[in-house]
């Protein structure tokens, strides 16, 4: 998986390791957070398929005796905003990577989603870059060995850089935040929940809607802040533990309808809470609120329990169990695409997690395909 120079009498460490890793959607939704990237409630989430980012970081020992990032790049562009970001990110982890001053650093990343689509892309950037800093790890210092440790290391060391970051280091269903009734649970990682999945939930689909992919007017980040605040705050945190306990226990049963009443539940109550901030703001549109309709009809006449639910943003992920899935499309292509621009969608799915991507003999950088939304 690398490519790395350690002959004899040959000074000189590089190499370059490769991740792609997915985003992910929260059921039981994160929001509101303490010190320390700590998130203020547990939240319960499923790891997606076709929504990743490729993330590339190539090493090598520093001649100057002190390493830095010296290039940062997304998409085949370099983006100096962004890279900043990862400087600082990288600045902060010397006491969990004591290695990583020693060496000069160069990321390379990409995307195989539009920005700006209702996805998550600080979760699947951040996660890809916290395994290749693991991986890298483990080539230069022989540890984490343990597969388990390796990846507590990697959600531990994403969570740093964005909270939703550490449950895309595992695949299916996750959770973040300690829970009384997963004894192994923490604020500082996440933990993956499957082994104990009903059949009804094993194969899920996410139908992402573009209602907008203009900017959104508030960041996440702002609006985790406006949380310490809100008059309702410590009755959210209530609930989000009560709807964890429900999640879990629905994913056990098999029972669609409770999970349909939670995971709706839970976006309702994360966009309420923007709106009862102190600063309120919307961040729905009108789009979002006909295919919420439109949706909840369908459920009513069909049967069918496909469940809408929101990131902070206007776009709407729709949860079905893919053996619904010809009438889902029937209802996205006859009524719902009306509402987005471009008729724009992206067929997504829970998938098996993050993946290390062999980069090669040469160490180049690997070339992501690009899924265009449909």
């Amino acid at each position: 998986m690398t490519n790395s120079d350690r002959s004899p009498g040959n000074t000189r460490e590089e190499g370059t390791v490769c991740w792609r890793s997915p985003s992910n959607i929260a059921l039981v939704k994160y929001w509101g957070k303490r010190a320390g990237q700590l998130p203020a409630n547990p939240s319960v989430s499923i790891t997606l398929n076709n929504s990743f980012t490729c993330t590339c970081l190539k090493y090598r020992s520093s001649d100057q005796g002190k390493g830095r990032l010296l290039n940062f790049s997304f998409g085949g562009e370099k983006n100096e905003a962004f890279a900043g970001r990862v400087s600082s990110f990288l600045n902060s982890l010397g006491e969990l990577y004591p290695f990583i001053g020693d060496y000069d650093l160069e990321v390379t990343s990409r995307n195989s989603f539009p920005h700006s689509s209702g996805i998550a892309s600080s979760a699947s950037a951040m996660s890809a870059l916290a395994l290749c800093l693991t991986s890298m790890e483990r080539i230069v210092s022989g540890s984490p060995s343990e597969e388990e440790s390796f990846f507590r290391k990697a959600s531990y060391v994403a969570r740093m850089g964005s909270g939703s970051a550490a449950r895309s280091v595992y695949p299916g269903y996750v959770l973040w935040g300690r829970f009384p009734g997963i004894p192994w649970s923490a604020d500082e990682f996440a933990v993956p929940l499957n082994d104990n999945i009903h059949k009804e939930f094993r194969e899920m689909g996410d139908a992402i809607l573009l209602v907008d992919d203009t900017p959104k007017r508030v960041s996440s980040s702002r609006g985790h802040a406006l949380m310490e605040g809100n008059p309702w705050s410590a009755v959210r945190y209530e609930q989000a533990s009560r709807n964890t306990s429900g999640l879990i226990d629905v994913l056990a049963a098999g029972d669609l309808d409770e999970f349909v009443r939670i995971t709706e539940q839970e976006a309702l109550t994360l966009h309420s809470l923007m709106m009862n901030s102190d600063e309120g703001y919307i961040l729905m549109k009108p789009g979002t609120l006909e295919v919420i309709e439109r949706v909840r009809r369908f459920r009513e006449e069909t049967g069918v329990p496909a469940a809408f639910t929101l990131d902070a943003g206007p776009n709407v992920h729709l949860i079905y169990p893919v053996r619904f899935r010809e009438s889902v499309i029937k209802l996205i292509d006859e009524e719902l695409l009306q509402f987005c621009p471009g008729r724009r969608w992206i067929d997504d799915a829970a998938g098996g997690g993050p993946l290390q991507v062999d980069v090669g003999a040469g160490g180049d950088q690997v070339q992501v395909d690009v899924e265009s939304a449909k």
